[in-house]
């Protein structure tokens, strides 16, 4: 941060700036955890001198207060894969199921960005499609903060809803599906081959939330990668140009997915193992009726508050997942 030309790329500079905070917050947290550890072995040692009994109760509480601190601490370390620390493009994909399995994508829309304004993430809508009676076709969400993609790559994979579907006249339950697909904003700096002669690029009017139009010109851009059929597209920047830098680094991540996908597999094939967790496998469901849970299959890790999870709390899933991968790869 002390070179000349430190701020003659602006957007990197605050790359470096966000990592930096978070470092010293880290640093921050271990200093602030070690003093709370040394008050209390002070306040321990101090009651076994003069034999009192009354700190007893205190010191368990701050016991128990400081081991819930440490968990969330060491879940902030677990996360220091390359592309961890990245910003995340979250897509939501309703399947079959029409009206229903749209409503369920918005509900989930809404969890996510919920979760993320709780974390002081910020949330960018790249890509919106409404459904044609309610909820959405297909989402794409930009979500930037230190860190959002290692948490978020908890959830790739397909939620499963149950319940009684308000759409339904005879009040039958339903049961519908949406995936969602995760993968890093790579950053320019990170290679990955994009031959121009692969890509075929359309334009079209953008539309939002209850299909209203953005604009009058076709500033919208979908990009499709031939060669692996990859269809990316952006609609949230009123120029055309702007919308074709974010759609090209929303390739470019997904291309950088796949590449990291098809090592591991390798790697798989090599160890004779078979990947736990393969994309288009339900991961989570979510049971409004008959009964009221939210488990997750990967790492049986369950809930009866379904509200909270809904509203964004998703915090005892996400560590779940992220300490069964730790415990896996040792």
């Amino acid at each position: 941060m002390a070179a000349p030309d430190f701020w003659d790329d602006n957007e990197k500079a605050q790359a470096i700036i966000a990592e930096m905070n978070a470092v010293k917050s880290s640093v921050d947290q271990y200093l602030a955890l070690q003093g709370e550890y040394d008050d209390i072995e002070t306040m321990a040692e101090l009651a076994e001198e003069e034999g009192d009994d009354s700190l007893a109760a205190e010191i368990s509480e701050s016991v128990a207060a400081l081991v819930k601190k440490l968990e969330d601490f060491e879940l902030q370390l677990l996360l220091n894969q390359p592309y961890d620390k990245m910003n995340a493009i979250l897509e939501l994909h309703p399947g079959a199921g029409g009206t229903e399995s749209q409503d369920w994508g918005q509900m989930l829309l809404r969890m996510y960005t919920r979760w993320a304004e709780k974390r002081g993430f910020k949330v960018e809508t790249l890509d919106y499609l409404p459904g044609d009676e309610a909820g959405i076709k297909s989402v794409t969400l930009l979500i930037k903060g230190y860190n959002a993609y290692g948490y978020l790559k908890a959830e790739k994979g397909v939620h499963r809803l149950v319940r009684i579907s308000p759409f339904d006249a005879s009040g039958r339950r339903h049961t519908s599906f949406v995936s969602c697909d995760v993968v890093p904003e790579i950053s320019e700096d990170v290679e990955v081959e994009v031959r121009p002669e692969d890509l075929k690029i359309d334009t079209y009017r953008a539309s939002g939330a209850g299909g209203q139009h953005i604009n009058t010109t076709d500033s919208a851009v979908r990009i499709t990668h031939i060669p692996t059929g990859i269809v990316v597209t952006c609609q949230n920047e009123r120029s055309q140009i702007k919308n074709r830098e974010r759609a090209m680094t929303m390739l470019r991540s997904k291309l950088y997915e796949r590449k990291l996908e098809e090592q591991q597999k390798e790697l798989d094939e090599i160890r004779g193992e078979q990947s736990d967790i393969a994309w288009g496998s339900q991961i989570r469901s979510y049971v409004f009726h008959p009964y009221s849970m939210v488990k997750d299959h990967r790492t049986s890790v369950e809930t009866g508050n379904i509200g909270a999870v809904m509203d964004g709390d998703l915090d005892a899933f996400i560590d779940g997942y992220l300490r069964s991968q730790i415990r896996s790869e040792a």
